[in-house]
């Protein structure tokens, strides 16, 4: 939790690492994401052997920050300390990959539309992911949630001329106009409209309590893959 506004010259904030740089001898550049932004960093000395920062600040891990925000453009880390390790995403390379598949997936959104909700997105993300969930859930619901919270979700509720979405009808996704076209022979029915509604509307951890069909949650995922490209 922040306790302090970043305009001030100390501020506290919890936030996750989602890029750190090597920097001069024994410095790290962090790039992090926190409930007041995308925020650049400079831990200095971490590298060293005796830095007391270096436990405390890794990749896949919840950590308390204290920040100097000085002159320049990047603020310093004075303080962290780590909240939560999420170890199970890291003796599991499919749950590595997808965290850093997220991991730069906010980065790039955040530079052009920083939201502090993208913490709560990530941090969800992260909490289920080690919890064992479904990971093309996991996919789909931080897609559709990370689209949303960019101001570009998708229309899951009227279709290409502007009627509503019914059950007994099927569509295609028109990726163009990101609309869903009424066709016979369409991909998609009530049923994976339904799944991408329930993720827009739930927390990860009450959507992951849902039972999905195997063949609807894999063809969502096509989907919000083929969207996201």
């Amino acid at each position: 939790m922040s306790t302090n506004t970043p305009a001030s010259k100390d501020y506290r904030t919890l936030g996750y690492v989602i890029r750190r740089t090597n920097y001069g001898e024994a410095d790290r550049i962090l790039n992090l994401i926190t409930p007041l932004g995308k925020k650049t960093v400079i831990a200095k000395g971490v590298r060293k052997s005796k830095s007391k920062l270096a436990g405390s600040i890794e990749l896949f891990a919840l950590t308390d920050f204290n920040i100097h925000q000085g002159k320049s453009e990047f603020g310093i880390v004075t303080g962290a300390k780590m909240v939560k390790f999420f170890g199970e995403i890291m003796k599991d390379i499919t749950k590595m990959e997808l965290a850093g598949v997220f991991f730069k997936k906010i980065g790039q959104v955040a530079e052009s539309s920083d939201n502090p909700e993208y913490f709560e997105i990530l941090n969800q993300c992260l909490a289920e992911i080690d919890a064992g969930a479904d990971l093309r859930l996991v996919e789909v619901w931080f897609s559709l949630n990370l689209r949303r919270a960019a101001g570009e979700e998708m229309n899951l509720y009227r279709d290409s001329d502007g009627q509503k979405l019914v059950e007994d009808k099927k569509y295609n996704y028109n990726g163009a106009e990101e609309v869903f076209a009424e066709s016979s022979a369409g991909e998609f029915s009530a049923d994976e409209i339904k799944v991408m509604r329930l993720c827009e509307k739930m927390s990860l951890a009450a959507s992951r309590k849902i039972k999905y069909d195997d063949e609807i949650i894999s063809k969502v995922l096509f989907l919000v893959r083929s969207v996201n490209r």
